[in-house]
């Protein structure tokens, strides 16, 4: 099982020149920097809600890719590749390191709708950048990876069915940032609210192959208040994915072991 961290990114893009590129320009772009900081303003320092920053980015963006490959390597084909806007595993992959990266910009203008809001606002991001991450690609070919990235974002609202294997693993490795560090710099900025008390209780996220079914979640938390960020937060985002068939998500509190989805 591997643990969902900030640094699960570098596991991934190290592996590949183009998601290397891709994440280097992602991180050295001043727009998209701004972007994810205003994320935070509007998302921690005005409404007092859980870290949408740059760590949620890199979290979320490793904890998908490592879904990916998961999902991949037991026979589940990448749909933006069997409806050919991407023709490899990589650009597949780069759809998802783009999407989840950028998952979160909408909230630089609201929290409101964020994932409309911010699936518009990387259109002209994406313009711009994809052209220096696949240099000399064809127009027609930028505007469908484009499409795919764009759905990927808006597909992270709650409600919204993914339609791709991409935008799925996407959706749900937003869901896996739930241990205690995202809460808090509200609660101690005076939150207390079940959103902050419920991940203070959550102490570590696991990735892995499952026993059942091909990918496995493990949720390890102190208490049973934990419980409230799988039940109104992951499971919801998995059964939206389009990838609830796939998935088996655990929790541990102290040396219990309970499977709670399916």
């Amino acid at each position: 099982m591997i643990p969902v961290s900030p640094d699960l990114i570098m596991e991934h893009v190290r592996r590949s020149d183009l998601l290397m590129r891709a994440y280097h320009i992602l991180e050295s772009d001043d727009e998209v920097q701004e972007l994810i900081r205003m994320s935070n303003v509007m998302a921690v320092g005005r409404l007092m809600y859980n870290d949408h920053g740059i760590v949620h980015s890199r979290i979320v963006a490793g904890s998908a890719l490592e879904l990916f490959n998961i999902l991949f390597e037991s026979g589940i084909k990448p749909t933006t590749i069997t409806d050919g806007t991407t023709r490899s595993v990589d650009e597949a992959k780069l759809v998802v390191l783009l999407a989840s990266y950028l998952h979160d910009i909408g909230n630089a203008v609201h929290r409101n709708n964020h994932e409309l809001i911010g699936a518009l606002i990387a259109k002209d991001i994406l313009d711009r950048i994809l052209p220096e991450i696949m240099p000399g690609l064809e127009r027609k070919r930028i505007v469908a990876i484009r499409q795919e990235v764009m759905h990927a974002i808006y597909a992270t609202e709650m409600n919204v069915r993914a339609l791709t294997m991409e935008a799925g693993v996407v959706k749900i490795a937003d869901g896996t940032d739930m241990a205690e560090g995202r809460a808090r710099i509200p609660y101690k900025l005076g939150k207390l609210d079940m959103h902050a008390v419920s991940a203070l209780s959550v102490k570590r996220v696991f990735i892995g192959k499952g026993k059942v079914r091909p990918a496995r979640i493990d949720v390890l938390m102190t208490d049973y208040a934990g419980l409230f960020q799988v039940e109104a937060i992951l499971r919801p985002k998995i059964l939206t994915s389009g990838l609830d068939g796939y998935i088996e998500v655990y929790i541990k509190v102290n040396n219990t072991v309970r499977r709670i989805f399916p």
